[in-house]
């Protein structure tokens, strides 16, 4: 589906009532470059709306199919770039990933948006308040469209540390609870924006390292300071990881501890009933030669020395803290 397509002459929006195809030949003969947004095209729409640029078959399978990792790719004629997106769901402590891919060229760019997670509408309406910017040609747009993402992971890892820090609170705060599911769940959301994330990094440096082969000498700047933040994005979800996996074992070694506590208690409970028990049954055994059984203070003095010994148990118990 044709999201929007426009054709930008010197950073501004020109020949507003041409339909797609003259775009490109207005782009050809008179300067600028045309930007087409797609958003989850089938094989023929992808074909038709592209069969001027002669895409390479495996970037058009690419676009279509989607399920990429980020990545760059340099056809002839065609630069390809690959970006995930990602979204925070506030209610369920979730991240949802998308996916764009773009297709750059001299005098055009195509824009394949894959999943809910990725508006454009807006990376489009603030470059066209930026025409300066907009005239260094399609690796402005490509530079604003990672910009997007990354802000967007920067807020993600502002979220999450949020969640962790909860999570944190929650494990230390000496309640009788186990977390262990709610770690994992959120180590999992955590991996899957890493997996968004990270890879990210190669594409960019090469864009970056590459940038007077790839893109223009003066995008370099923007580049390297999007990298930048990449960089300090990947490093808090690598933070966060390493910390919810600390929790984890906090939180299984209180298990282990709670579970100490309580084979001390039920033992301490068990030692307690040994002295009546042993006594008792020794008394009860009926013989009839047995030590104390004509004596008339024999009974209370038996039930008096379960009683005593009893209670020094249980002072023990207590003072050592099993009880």
């Amino acid at each position: 589906m044709i999201v929007d397509y426009a054709l930008y002459q010197n950073g501004r929006r020109t020949h507003l009532d041409a339909n797609r195809d003259d775009l490109f030949e207005f782009a050809e003969a008179e300067g600028g470059f045309v930007w087409v947004g797609l958003a989850e095209p089938t094989h023929e729409e992808f074909e038709h709306i592209t069969k001027e640029f002669n895409f390479h078959p495996l970037a058009i399978e690419d676009a279509v199919h989607a399920q990429q990792r980020p990545k760059i790719e340099d056809y002839e004629g065609l630069t390809f770039f690959v970006v995930k997106t990602a979204f925070y769901e506030e209610k369920g402590s979730q991240v949802t990933t998308g996916e764009i891919l773009v297709f750059l060229g001299e005098k055009f760019i195509v824009v394949v948006r894959h999943g809910d997670a990725t508006p454009l509408a807006t990376v489009r309406h603030k470059l066209e308040s930026q025409p300066q910017f907009l005239a260094q040609g399609p690796f402005a747009v490509l530079h604003a469209i990672l910009d997007s993402a990354i802000d967007c992971y920067i807020q993600i890892a502002a979220e999450l540390e949020n969640d962790v820090i909860e999570v944190e609170k929650r494990v230390f705060s000496g309640k009788r609870q186990t977390l262990s599911q709610s770690i994992y769940i959120l180590k999992r959301e955590i991996l899957e924006f890493r997996h968004a994330i990270d890879p990210l990094q190669v594409p960019l440096n090469k864009l970056v390292g590459e940038a007077t082969h790839l893109a223009p000498t003066a995008m370099a700047p923007f580049f390297r300071d999007t990298l930048d933040h990449l960089a300090r994005a990947s490093d808090v979800a690598a933070g966060l990881d390493s910390l919810l996996t600390s929790a984890l074992h906090a939180d299984l070694a209180h298990v282990q501890v709670q579970q100490n506590e309580d084979m001390r208690r039920i033992a301490s409970w068990v030692a307690l009933g040994v002295a009546p028990t042993m006594i008792a049954g020794i008394y009860g055994m009926n013989f009839e030669h047995m030590p104390e059984l004509a004596w008339r203070y024999g009974y209370p003095t038996v039930l008096g020395g379960i009683v005593i010994f009893t209670g020094l148990l249980y002072r023990n118990f207590k003072k050592s803290g099993w009880l």
